[in-house]
């Protein structure tokens, strides 16, 4: 069976859907092809099922990349309040949570619905399960994709197959393969939003605290890319998780260590030698009112304090050591949980090979590509999803 289209989408993903809905309602023939069987599996489960789909405060300096001002163009052509119009007019409920991260009051199924009856206003053709065997350019204005569906034949070609984050839902490297074909360079990829995890011999003391949570300050990375963050910190059997950690994973290098303030509010070592004088109590109780107490504790014993210490009777340069160990703990992660548990991939497809008007490859005449493929990542907190639409947008209106 041989078709031909206007414009074929890899991937009917946010960025896929949205990029297929778009061009197919200017007019286009679109076909839209994903290898799984179940439709926007990683929408689904975003957000504990709830979709944290944007976020109000979104800028350019909340993504990174190899080419930091690749992506203003497109987030500025379509912004949160656009997409929270489209929304709208779909009569989605939503509401905001935290620093302005938006989530769906009922389901992420809400937003599949609105996509998928974007793209069926446009007469988008669905080519699902179909696998992609392979993808020529067969003239200067069309590419040949073989399908276990059949021939398909485009005038433009747009990959939005996502990265290698969450295999278990079908992630691959297709579309990096893809961009090598063609000859585009690739920025490395590698798991970002991810827990970090540390030798299991150095964290043992920790494991009894896996469970703690509390709020901190973290920082890593270089100095035109360092990061800064105040967010929840999660301990676990392996290591580190939560917000804090997932954020400064995007900026952490391998071998390199991250600085912790586990309470930010506050100079410890001064509060504890002002306090010499007037607190009668011991070193474990005073760290368990500022502290979880079993934090506190095995704080304290891993550091070489004992709980039972008066605080009185305690040197102030101890007291300093004790201050610095908690307001700047240096502690070097050996690696990550990795692409099972990482929420995106960092890197892909290198942007100075992109168009940033139009999202097409500047070495390739109607090749597309976008969303998380592509090497721009952005924070933890529906960032992601803004350059989805954003990027899909772009692609949609310029083909």
């Amino acid at each position: 069976m041989v078709r031909r289209f206007d414009v074929a989408v890899i991937g009917a993903g946010a960025a896929g859907m949205m990029c297929a809905a778009v061009a197919a309602q200017r007019g286009k023939k679109v076909v839209l092809i994903d290898h799984a069987s179940k439709l926007a599996e990683k929408i689904r489960i975003s957000g504990g099922g709830r979709c944290n789909f944007t976020n109000i405060n979104t800028n350019p300096q909340n993504f990174l990349s190899e080419n930091p001002h690749f992506c203003k163009s497109a987030l500025s052509r379509y912004t949160p309040q656009d997409f929270l119009a489209l929304m709208k007019r779909h009569r989605i409920a939503y509401h905001e949570k935290h620093k302005g991260q938006l989530f769906c009051d009922n389901s992420a199924e809400d937003i599949i619905r609105m996509l998928k009856m974007e793209c069926e206003v446009g007469s988008v053709q669905w080519r699902m399960p179909c696998k992609v065997a392979s993808v020529a350019k067969t003239t200067e204005e069309s590419f040949r994709l073989d399908t276990d569906s059949g021939e398909i034949f485009a005038a433009s070609l747009v990959i939005a197959a996502g990265g290698l984050s969450i295999p278990a839902i079908g992630a691959s490297d297709f579309g990096f393969g893809i961009a090598r074909q063609f000859g585009l360079k690739l920025i490395e990829p590698r798991p970002a939003l991810v827990p970090l995890t540390f030798d299991s011999v150095a964290w043992q003391p920790f494991v009894p605290l896996a469970g703690i949570a509390l709020e901190v300050e973290v920082e890593a990375g270089e100095k035109n890319t360092r990061g800064h963050f105040r967010e929840d910190l999660l301990f676990t059997h392996r290591g580190l998780s939560g917000p804090a950690i997932l954020q400064i994973s995007s900026f952490w290098q391998q071998g390199k260590s991250l600085m912790l303030n586990l309470l930010p509010e506050m100079d410890v070592a001064d509060t504890l030698i002002e306090g010499k004088g007037s607190i009668k109590k011991n070193l474990g109780n005073v760290l368990a009112q500022w502290l979880p107490a079993r934090l506190a504790e095995e704080w304290l014993s891993v550091n070489g304090f004992k709980a039972d210490a008066r605080l009185a009777d305690m040197t102030d340069k101890s007291l300093r050591a004790l201050g610095e160990s908690l307001n700047r703990w240096h502690i070097t992660p050996n690696g990550s949980e990795g692409y099972r548990k990482a929420e995106v991939t960092r890197g892909g497809v290198d942007t100075r090979e992109l168009s940033q008007q139009s999202m097409m490859a500047t070495k390739v005449p109607g090749l597309y590509f976008i969303g998380e493929v592509v090497d721009v990542t952005g924070w933890l907190g529906g960032y992601n999803f803004q350059w989805a639409w954003a990027s899909g947008m772009a692609a949609g209106l310029a083909i």
